[in-house]
């Protein structure tokens, strides 16, 4: 007799957010607001904004906003709440357009057609494609996901897009490939982080072939039954939720295929902070903060953090036999 293994972050339907409470989450933000939300290490999130629906709106003008919303797979479940809608597009990481939260203003200027995806390397035949025609061959749907910050904050939002398997299959990389390397836009003229130089631009991440095409690499295009807003990392970007945040690249520009393992931003910046896996580890701390619990954004509690953040079920056989790897960071 078959016996299915429930895994551990699943919750029965019954458990999941009414819709007509999701509907309402304008009114419980405000409600949130209300309250201070600090992080470890003291910093305050902002509350919730009137102007978080104006950072919506932007996307209204996106090709692709007709695509939404897409099928939910019901098979990626949360163990939480969905984060407000409003807080997770106004607080924000993307260094390309300033180092505070709240750039999702500057993130406006960022032309996002046309957008053109080299894929390149150590494929069968290197090609471009653009943004729209690479939608067109991808099978999309939403998943719900949860997001752990490096800074020990987290989020659980309902992204659309398709799995990363997917993209490799058309990239028909060679068997000698092991990695993927993926580059973010350079466009230092609307995006004025990029200035600073200091930083090591453009943005590069990278992944093993087999994190690449582990069912849980996500390709996001879009989030909250929309098209994905600048600020998030229109009109592409990867997610990991196993991997700390900032392994999940935004505004991706070329993915090249290689047998050589790619040095990422953060990794260039401060190797021993930063290191190429990433992995969510409530057991290994940062060099300068604990990792042990995080703040959901629009909370004022700290939860405990979960190994891979969760998502060990999936992911921790990609790592067996890897003991020497400083595979948390």
């Amino acid at each position: 007799m078959f016996i299915r293994r429930k895994l551990g972050w699943e919750l029965p339907e019954s458990a999941a957010t009414p819709e007509a409470v999701f509907r309402q989450r304008r009114q419980l933000c405000k409600a949130i607001a209300a309250g201070p939300i600090l992080l470890a290490g003291g910093t305050m999130l902002t509350g919730c904004k009137e102007d978080g629906m104006e950072a919506l709106a932007a996307t209204s003008d996106d090709p692709s906003a007709g695509l939404y919303p897409v099928e939910r797979n019901a098979r990626y479940e949360l163990d939480r709440e969905l984060s407000s809608e409003e807080l997770a597009t106004t607080y924000n990481n993307y260094y390309e357009f300033g180092s505070s939260k709240n750039i999702w203003r500057y993130a406006q200027e960022l032309p996002i057609r046309p957008w053109t995806i080299a894929i390149d390397g150590m494929v069968e035949k290197p090609f471009e494609i653009g943004i729209d025609d690479l939608l067109a061959k991808m099978p999309l749907e939403e998943r719900l996901y949860r997001h752990r910050c490096v800074e020990a904050w987290s989020m659980a939002v309902p992204w659309s897009g398709f799995a990363m398997a997917e993209l490799v299959k058309l990239a028909k990389p060679l068997s000698s490939a092991k990695y993927v390397r993926m580059v973010s836009f350079e466009d230092p003229e609307v995006a004025r982080g990029q200035e600073a130089s200091w930083y090591p631009w453009p943005y590069i991440e990278g992944l093993t072939m087999a994190e690449a095409t582990n069912e849980l690499a996500f390709m996001v295009t879009g989030i909250y039954g929309k098209a994905l807003p600048k600020q998030n990392g229109a009109p592409l970007r990867l997610a990991t939720p196993w991997k700390y945040g900032f392994k999940s690249t935004k505004g991706i520009v070329r993915f090249e295929f290689t047998d050589q393992r790619p040095v990422s931003f953060w990794e260039t910046i401060q190797g021993r902070e930063y290191g190429f896996w990433a992995n969510v580890n409530p057991e290994v701390p940062h060099p300068r903060w604990s990792q042990a619990t995080e703040t959901p954004l629009g909370s004022n509690e700290r939860v405990p953090t979960l190994l891979f953040n969760g998502y060990a079920d999936y992911v921790a056989d990609l790592y067996e036999g890897m003991e020497g790897e400083r595979l948390f960071m």
